[in-house]
This record gives structure tokens, C-alpha cells and sequence, in this order.
């Protein structure tokens, strides 16, 4: 749906159906998480998945009062899964807000500059970095010694994987250098390169075990397994971008943090940069676009985030994502397959949605054999 029609479908809604369309959501956009993050399985493309979301947002919008206990607006992820032990994160692993559009990412540095009462000639740097498609993480060290690995589960509580984490050979088992904070939690993202994805899918066919969909759901896959052993087996990587509790800074900024991590041993992308305009942001934007095929590794956008950690403190949070940081979505992918039926699936309240079911197609590395139609 165009963002036309998707909007003048939001506009002519009663309350009722209103109601009805986020208790839909609610229940759909809840599907999709457990089948990403718990069960390393999606069945709809990212786009799809941000389309799902934006509704749901844009009709809270209008309806703030209908905001229900369980929208997805404030959730992260999905629970954690009962075969790993929990881990209550110290810092929440919170995700970030998209844009989709240039104006979107004009419109956010208005927003920053406003709040932060900053003048149009004041310097605001960013950071920007590619948006890896992968499987987050958290690593904590104790005096420099890694003592706990986690995923970021709902984002208040994680899955510990620990033993597992200790076979990715990017993860440093103790910090190298001097002068490293007592407590220290790195996070960034576990994933697979491309040749690494098509050589374990090569091995798994051999033997006639699981294929992978595509690098992030093996990644995802081989990360949460109760056996080591076979984690130990898969080509997992790891680039580190963030982080959670630390006792101590390394540095005032974004970019000098990242730099330490570098400095203790850790792999970090190397296309992060600094942008002082959204004319720099944009063009770093359109460029990593085009590089996107050569990269190796799957990526879906961009990153930015305020250089500035003072800033950030001032800028803090709203419900489940930072107000300094943006996640600067790629287009949609698009592919051409043929409509087979329509069904009608009834929720739980009783709402029927038609439901595509389409010959299977490939798209945004997921494989599409059903599609929701809103109208």
C-alpha cells in the first residue's frame, strides 16, 4: 500500500476499527517477532515487517487512547527461550527509530537541534555506519576477563550463550591494552559473510542437513545452540558499535569509544565515519548503497547516531529507542511472483483479514509464500 492510501485508510477508520485493525497488529507483528528472534525463521521480508509497524504507530497516532498493554510500539525483540538461562541486561538493549525517506533524516536532526536548543551554524557531528543484518549481542568483562555473553532477547532480558560466544574467534576472551574499565559491556552484532553463508550451506547440503535461508537466520541459528560444539563449527564474525554498562568512558565521543574497542581488540566496521551535515550523512548513505553487493556481509541501512556523549545524555530516550540515534532503512526489495489464492484468517477477536498466498518468492532474503492484504 502507497503512503497515500495507507494514510487515507488511517484517516476514514472509526474507533472501532481502529481497535480492531491493533488488536490485528498486535497479535501479527507479535507472530513475526517470535518467528525472527526466537525461532530464527522469518516468513516476511524487513520491509514487510516495518510496513506492519508503521501502521500500527500511525494508527496510535491517531488514536493515542486506544494504545493497547501489549503494542509492539513498546516492545523489543521477543522473550527469551527457556532452553537458555536468562540474563537481566544491566543497561536495556533498546532498538532504534527508522526513517525511510531524506526528509526523514532532515526532520530528525531539526528534532535533535531543538531539543538540544543548538543554532543552525552550531555543530552537530554524527556518526553514520552500515546497519549489519545479524544477531545482537552483548559481552560483558570483569577486569578485563569476558564473563558473560548474551542476546538481547526483549531487551530487558537476554538468552546466555556464553560458551558459545567463546568460539567466535572476532570476541576477544580477555581486553588487550591498558587502562580498561573494571566492568565493561561491548555490544554489537554477530553475523556471516557471504562466502562463509554459501560454504556452510555447500556442507550442510552435503550431509543433507538444514539449509540456510539466507546469512542472518544462520548466523542467528548457529549462535543459539545448546552445543558449542557446532557453534565452533559455524563461520560466525562479529563487528562491536555499542555498548551497556561501563564502570569508566574511554572517551567523550561515539567515535572515541568505537576506537577503544578497536584498541582492546575488537573488530569494528570499517566504514564508520563522521558527518557534520545531513549533505555528508546522505552522500555516506547513497554511497555504501551502492557498495552494498561488494560488501561481503549483509547490511540494510544506516546508522547515525550524535558524536557527542553529553549530548546523548541530554537527549536521553522515548519508550523503546534513543532520541540520538536513527536506523536510515535501503528501499525496499521487490520481486514479481503469482497470486495462487486468497484466504480469510480470523483473530482473536474476530477480525478477518484476506491473506495472499502467492507461489514462493525470494525477497529481501526471505522466503514469501503468504502476504496480509489490509483492504
Amino acid at each position: 500500500m502507497s503512503r497515500a492510501k495507507h494514510a487515507s485508510d488511517i484517516a476514514a477508520m472509526s474507533r472501532e476499527e481502529a481497535m480492531a485493525e491493533l488488536a490485528r497488529l498486535a497479535e501479527e507483528i507479535g507472530r513475526h517477532d517470535a518467528r525472527y528472534y526466537q525461532e530464527d525463521a522469518p516468513t516476511i521480508s524487513d520491509a514487510a515487517y516495518d510496513a506492519l509497524r508503521q501502521r500500527n504507530a500511525a494508527i496510535e497516532a491517531r488514536f493515542p487512547d486506544l494504545v493497547r498493554a501489549d503494542s509492539p510500539t513498546h516492545r523489543i525483540g521477543a522473550k527469551p527461550v527457556e532452553k537458555f538461562g536468562k540474563v537481566q541486561h544491566a543497561r536495556p538493549m533498546l532498538s532504534l527509530d527508522n526513517a525511510f525517506t531524506e526528509e526523514d533524516v532532515t526532520d530528525f536532526l531539526d528534532r535533535i537541534r531543538r531539543f538540544l536548543r543548538l543554532g543552525a551554524s552550531e555543530p552537530l557531528t554524527m556518526t553514520a555506519e552500515p546497519k549489519i543484518d545479524g544477531l545482537s549481542a552483548s559481552l560483558r568483562y570483569e577486569e578485563g576477563q569476558l564473563s558473560l555473553g548474551a542476546t538481547r532477547g526483549d531487551g530487558q532480558e537476554g538468552e546466555n550463550v556464553t560458551q558459545n560466544i567463546l568460539t567466535i574467534p572476532d570476541i576477544p576472551h580477555k581486553l588487550r591494552g591498558r587502562n580498561i574499565p573494571a566492568i565493561v559491556e561491548v555490544r554489537g552484532e554477530v553475523y556471516m559473510a557471504h562466502e562463509d553463508f554459501s560454504a556452510l550451506n555447500a556442507r550442510q547440503a552435503k550431509t543433507g542437513e538444514k539449509i540456510f535461508a539466507n546469512p542472518r537466520n544462520a548466523a542467528a541459528g548457529s549462535l543459539r545452540q545448546l552445543d558449542p560444539s557446532i557453534t565452533a563449527s559455524r563461520p560466525l564474525r562479529f563487528f562491536a558499535y555499542a555498548w551497556g554498562e561501563m564502570s569508566a568512558m574511554p572517551a567523550p565521543t561515539q567515535a572515541g569509544i568505537v576506537e577503544a574497542f578497536a584498541q582492546w581488540g575488537f573488530a569494528i566496521n570499517p566504514h564508520f565515519t563522521l558527518c557534520e551535515n545531513a549533505q555528508e550523512m546522505l552522500a555516506f548513505y547513497r554511497a555504501i548503497e551502492a557498495k552494498r553487493a561488494s560488501l561481503g556481509y549483509d547490511i540494510y541501512g544506516v546508522v547515525y547516531k550524535v558524536n557527542r556523549l553529553d549530548f546523548q545524555e541530554r537527549l536521553g530516550f522515548i519508550a523503546r529507542s534513543p532520541r540520538w540515534a536513527i536506523a536510515h532503512k535501503f528501499p525496499a526489495e521487490r520481486a514479481q511472483t503469482l497470486l495462487e489464492a486468497i484466504d480469510i484468517q480470523v483473530g482473536r477477536t474476530g477480525a478477518m483479514t484476506p491473506v495472499a498466498k502467492l507461489r514462493p518468492v525470494t525477497v529481501g532474503g526471505v522466503v514469501v509464500s503468504n502476504a496480509t492484504l489490509h483492504n
